[in-house]
């Protein structure tokens, strides 16, 4: 029997099949994943791992016995080339492999620099895989010159992490502001200081022309005219779905595998969860990249394709470390046309509105906002502006 097949060994494949396992199914399960090495986690890779607060076996999702304690067939280190939908069949290098069902939980992939601006440099790494952290580990010396090209939260954190080691750090980011799609300009001002009171330089408004080198980079053109000596650069320009596998099928895309409520393909057979998958969320469609969404959308997919025939109800959650300081995020902040900000002490927390509709809210070193506001979101309820703005309200309360 064929049974059941998993194509992609990250965050979501993982939960996938230990899912279907903990619901009972008695089927063949095969979990294939390109990278040579089980499933493991990416958050830490660009902190704990790269600051050598994490060594490789912690950095698993679960043990490498786990999958054949449970009969999950693991197959790694090969790309899957092709499948062929009308004979429900894939290939792994030159070996066919048959499925009853399918499951793509393919991730995505970074932006990269194009070659013709020296993308393909020595010295220029993404951040994303183990290998990409083994590869520039070496590079974090003491005194070394790093460039970070964009001001997303992956910028952000590399430079977190660069700055504690004592690399000399200047990231650009060619928008007006750093985080300007994910976040408000209040929150990108803390960040800003956070960053700045480490010795960080960040540039905003300002693009990279090209890196400059022979075989490895050694220099940097900006596009207001200046030029940087660096010794290595990271790109952190954001991500694409990895959906080639599933155009080269024939599958609907739509930013990524579009898929239905049950987290289901343009073909009934193939099923889709991750940061690959786009769904209908409020009347949009969107995809989730996020550990939370990676699990929780998998475990759905892996529950309907059982016949649990539940629909996928996500609520966003994300994180971020810098330094000490711990940000948390709940909720989406699409539309906002408020921010509040809430400060006790050192704990600061922005809250979003959409007119009177809470959407979302950023914690920065204050667990007890977003928990509060995480639950807020969960029951539909929209706290008074005022009574947040008051350090002496206590959230909790709100929940009444």
């Amino acid at each position: 029997m064929a049974g059941i097949v998993v194509i992609g060994a990250g965050q979501a494949g993982s939960s996938l099949v230990a899912k279907l396992r903990a619901l009972g199914h008695e089927g063949a399960i095969t979990l294939i994943g390109e990278e040579p090495v089980p499933p493991y986690q990416r958050p830490p890779l660009s902190k704990a791992y790269l600051l050598g607060k994490m060594d490789l076996e912690r950095l698993f999702l679960r043990p490498e016995r786990y999958y054949a304690d449970h009969d999950i067939a693991l197959r790694l280190g090969t790309p899957v080339s092709r499948i062929d939908r009308a004979s429900k069949t894939m290939w792994l290098g030159d070996e066919a492999i048959g499925y009853d069902q399918l499951a793509l939980t393919t991730g995505a992939t970074p932006r990269r620099l194009p070659a013709a601006i020296g993308g393909d440099l020595g010295g220029v790494y993404a951040v994303r895989r183990l290998s990409d952290i083994d590869a520039m580990a070496p590079e974090f010396a003491e005194g070394r010159r790093l460039l970070i090209v964009g001001g997303g939260y992956i910028g952000l954190e590399a430079a977190a992490v660069a700055a504690q080691k004592g690399v000399i750090v200047t990231l650009i980011e060619a928008a007006p502001r750093i985080l300007g799609r994910v976040a408000a300009p209040e929150t990108a001002d803390f960040m800003r200081a956070l960053h700045a009171s480490h010795g960080v330089t960040i540039r905003e408004g300002v693009g990279l022309t090209r890196l400059r080198g022979e075989s490895r980079v050694t220099g940097a053109d900006l596009a207001d005219g200046s030029a940087l000596e660096v010794d290595f650069v990271i790109v952190g320009i954001g991500v694409a779905p990895a959906d080639d596998l599933a155009r080269d099928a024939g599958l609907t895309l739509d930013n990524g595998i579009a898929v239905d409520a049950l987290g289901r393909s343009s073909d009934p057979g193939i099923w889709a969860a991750g940061d690959c998958a786009s769904f209908v969320y409020r009347g949009q469609r969107i995809r989730l990249e996020s550990v939370q969404n990676a699990i929780d959308q998998a475990e759905s997919v892996a529950a309907n394709m059982l016949g649990a025939d539940m629909p996928y109800a996500p609520m966003p959650w994300f994180w971020s470390d810098q330094y000490a300081m711990k940000l948390q995020i709940a909720g989406l902040n699409t539309g906002y046309d408020r921010v509040v900000i809430r400060t006790v002490g050192a704990a600061r927390s922005h809250w979003y509105y959409r007119g009177d509709e809470f959407v979302a809210v950023d914690a920065m070193n204050d667990p007890r906002a977003y928990m509060v506001g995480k639950r807020l979101l969960e029951h539909g309820t929209s706290p008074d502006p005022v009574a947040l703005e008051n350090a002496d309200t206590d959230l909790k309360a709100l929940l009444g």
